[in-house]
């Protein structure tokens, strides 16, 4: 791929960034909720259209009850400027013919701005995670959930783990391309300076944003201690091609009960970048069924595609 070409999309998403920053409204409070690790509410259902979107294709059926081969309930975390249906169209679909209860949330929501999720600060888009985890865990009468994540919705969940009482809920946090040691944009996040108040105004427009720079105060806490807590299994999927996250080995764990995984290293042809590894990728998808049932693994390759 030419340089400027794999240049285009982190600077687009830059771009993107600082514009719905000048855009969106300041950040006083989310519309769904902002509950505490206990006594919080249940985030706002989703809207109608979203509901029937995700039932038609088998997840989010709050009457489905765990089965012996597959006993925890798997909640999809989506990444920035995702939301809970479009960003699992292909995952959601695949686990529950796998015969999985499968869940999605919307979180990190700004006031006045539709659709475009995750935007809002991390921490308290872990709280809502928390209130949707007790939500599931109650619905399904499971003890423990397991959770995938793409993006920040790989790495949002950590804080959940680490400082809200999550280790006791979850079994086992897969990410698909996560931002856990935050990123630089291919170096792009050092344009900000030389733009006076760009840092400022995304700060306060969109603390979701800032909060995935690297450096920032948010994943110097979340990362300080060491990346894991004890009882919970992580994964990690990465790509080489990944323009978003980078650099992409940053997106790996150091820790007990981790595994770190680039695709090109099970398939040498697969060419997903950021976006691809969590809508698309069968590949990764495979990866990510193997992570939750990890007895039942079978080996990953170029061929799991038609899997």
């Amino acid at each position: 791929m030419l340089p400027w070409k794999r240049a285009f999309g982190p600077l687009a998403a830059l771009l993107l960034a600082v514009t719905a920053a000048t855009t969106a409204p300041a950040v006083a409070a989310t519309p769904t909720a902002t509950p505490t690790a206990v006594t919080a509410p249940a985030p706002a259902p989703a809207p109608a259209s979203v509901n029937a979107a995700a039932a038609s294709s088998g997840w989010n059926n709050y009457s489905c009850k765990p089965s012996a081969a597959h006993p925890r309930p798997v909640v999809l975390v989506h990444g920035t400027f995702g939301n809970s249906v479009d960003n699992w169209l292909g995952l959601a679909p695949y686990l529950v013919n796998r015969g999985y209860c499968v869940f999605s949330l919307d979180y990190g929501q700004l006031p006045g701005v539709p659709f475009f999720n995750g935007l809002g600060p991390i921490d308290k888009s872990a709280e809502q995670l928390s209130a949707y985890v007790d939500r599931v865990l109650a619905a399904t009468g499971a003890p423990k959930a397991d959770i995938v994540g793409h993006s920040q919705g790989g790495m949002m969940p950590r804080h959940y783990l680490k400082f809200l009482g999550g280790a006791q809920k979850v079994n086992a946090l897969v990410g698909l391309a996560p931002d856990n040691h935050g990123t630089t944009l291919l170096g792009l996040t050092k344009l900000l300076p030389h733009f006076p108040g760009a840092e400022d105004l995304l700060t306060e427009k969109t603390p979701g944003l800032a909060d995935q720079i690297a450096g920032s105060a948010f994943l110097t806490k979340l990362n300080a201690g060491g990346d894991t807590v004890p009882g919970v299994k992580y994964t990690v999927i990465a790509t080489r091609y990944d323009q978003v996250v980078t650099p992409y080995r940053s997106q790996f764990l150091s820790g007990p009960d981790v595994r770190n995984v680039t695709l090109q290293d099970l398939c040498a042809v697969d060419i997903s970048e950021h976006l691809a590894i969590g809508l698309i990728d069968r590949i990764a998808f495979h990866e990510v069924a193997n992570a939750l049932d990890p007895g039942r693994a079978t080996p990953t390759t170029c061929a799991s595609v038609i899997g």
